[in-house]
């Protein structure tokens, strides 16, 4: 197993990781991370691509059993493995430290910091609804083009989107206590609301015509959109088109649901943080995934028996919780849907902001991030990491992407959608790197395949691996466009990771 470099012990004098989070606390790190706007709009581009409510459903269910492999996975990992920075102290041991700074370096530029500007907008979006002068088009820093095709701005949505992220960062800073009872409360808080979705959809939403549409023919796809490869010499599809169409249409698919269901992995970057690691993150793990999981399989069989497919394929701006809401209560659904949505993203963004600071504080320990990431401050969190990776989402909400609507003007769009679509397939490759990696571990500690539950512990992680394989070779060859620029940014960070070991020395001994 590679290790990192040796480093000095550390000063008796520094201030040390607190441990805080117990098992209520991982839990609700898990679930509050994982939910955030994307279950209540991706339902509307899925049902395009699957276009029968049995493949909608499918579609997620797939992505929950998938979900809970690699989460087990990881629990058997965190086990072995209990140190600050989960995932990344994972792959620096499995695979050595290259690959460990490369998911560092990708989770910081954009997979962490990318979400939470998504996030961060999507918040301050909803919260319009309830604050009309949050708007998107109305300007504190009017739109400057940099090219034909981006151009960065400030309006009253992105100054919103910023100052809740430095909000959230100030209130994380003040000390570990703080973010924990932020987390339990905004994710208890949205883990009702979409309960209570899923109730009022289920009994008040209940639609006969609507039940009857979806369900007498659910398998069936009725006119999904094309699937346009991104290689030539392969077949346009659709999920009609056969078995191929139907396979390739369903990991397309799968990008959605995964962005929705993402962000699990996050109470494995506090174990420095967590009382009894081995055994809090892997039940928080276990519990937090299979809780979010139903919730969602849950809501969308609450969608389908209250809309028809069709309206949920073209929902207003992909708010089919919403149209849910307002077929049930009219305008006032709007509104109650807005609620819960800042809420969820909210809660969703400090999760993703207190875990993340975690990974960047670990590799700075290891020498190969900046030095003063390392430290934590009197609160005893670390702090520089926290306010560095503030500040570089708060870079990411300002680009904007520029199209050409209808009307021959100007249309808006944001960044950090693109590169999200682009490190998609680079996320799947850091987890199928990570589960392989317990396939190492065991080899390395000769367990026999045949002793007790041995086969079930690695069934499941080979299904993992060859489910989430499936959907990259797909993506690979049918959204080619927003796959290899994704391995780019993961490859840039080799002649960054090559001169900054080169030159560093770890700041002080790893934590656990």
């Amino acid at each position: 197993m590679a290790q990192p470099a040796p480093a000095p012990a550390a000063s008796t004098s520094a201030p040390t990781l607190s441990r805080e989070l117990g098992l209520w606390d991982g839990t609700m790190l898990v679930a509050g991370s994982m939910i955030g706007s994307g279950i209540f709009i991706v339902a509307a581009d899925i049902a395009a691509q699957v276009d029968s409510a049995g493949w909608l459903l499918a579609t997620w269910v797939i992505t929950g059993l998938l979900t809970v492999f690699a989460a087990l996975s990881f629990g058997q990992l965190a086990q072995r493995i209990p140190h600050t920075g989960g995932q990344y102290a994972y792959l620096r041991e499995l695979w050595g430290p290259l690959f460990g700074f490369l998911y560092g370096w990708t989770y910081f530029m954009v997979i962490n910091t990318g979400s939470a500007a998504a996030v961060a907008v999507g918040f301050a979006r909803y919260l319009g609804v309830m604050v009309p002068w949050i708007d998107p088009q109305s300007w504190v820093v009017a739109p400057i083009r940099l090219s034909d095709s981006y151009a960065i701005s400030l309006s009253t949505q992105q100054l919103v989107a910023i100052l809740s992220i430095v909000f959230l960062t100030w209130l994380n800073s003040r000390g570990l206590k703080l973010g924990k009872l932020i987390q339990s409360t905004f994710t208890s808080a949205k883990t009702l609301a979409l309960v209570l979705l899923i109730v009022v959809g289920l009994t008040l939403g209940w639609n006969a015509e609507a039940v009857s549409a979806n369900f007498r023919d659910a398998w069936t796809p009725r006119n999904p959109v094309p699937l346009e490869p991104g290689l030539s010499w392969l077949p346009s599809l659709t999920a009609s088109m056969g078995l191929l169409g139907l396979l390739v249409a369903l990991c397309v698919a799968q990008v959605g649901s995964l962005f929705s269901a993402d962000a699990w992995n996050s109470v494995t970057f506090t174990a420095g943080e967590t009382k009894d690691p081995r055994r809090t993150v892997r039940l928080a793990l276990i519990w937090g995934t299979v809780m979010v999981t139903a919730l969602y399989c849950l809501a969308n069989l609450a969608y389908l028996v209250a809309l028809p497919l069709d309206d949920i394929r073209n929902a207003p701006d992909a708010r089919v919780a919403t149209a849910v809401l307002q077929q049930i209560w009219g305008p006032a659904g709007a509104t109650i849907m807005a609620v819960a949505i800042v809420i969820s993203t909210f809660g969703c963004n400090n999760g993703l902001l207190l875990s993340g600071a975690r990974v960047y504080y670990a590799m700075a320990r290891d020498g190969v991030f900046f030095r003063p990431v390392g430290t934590l401050n009197k609160a005893r969190v670390p702090g520089v990491a926290l306010w560095l990776q503030c500040v570089w989402a708060c870079v990411l909400v300002l680009p904007r992407t520029v199209s050409t609507g209808a009307d021959g003007q100007p249309v808006y769009g944001n960044l950090y959608s693109n590169l999200l679509d682009y490190v998609i397939f680079a996320t799947l490759i850091f987890y199928v790197l990570t589960v392989a990696g317990l396939f190492k571990v065991r080899l390395r500690e000769g367990r026999a395949p045949a002793a007790g539950s041995q086969p079930v512990k690695l069934l499941l992680p080979v299904l993992y691996c060859l489910g989430a394989t499936a959907i990259m070779l797909v993506l690979l060859a049918y959204k080619t466009d927003t796959t290899w620029p994704g391995l780019i940014i993961v490859l840039l960070g080799v002649p960054v990771f090559l001169a900054w070991s080169g030159r560093a020395v770890p700041a002080t001994a790893p934590e656990s």
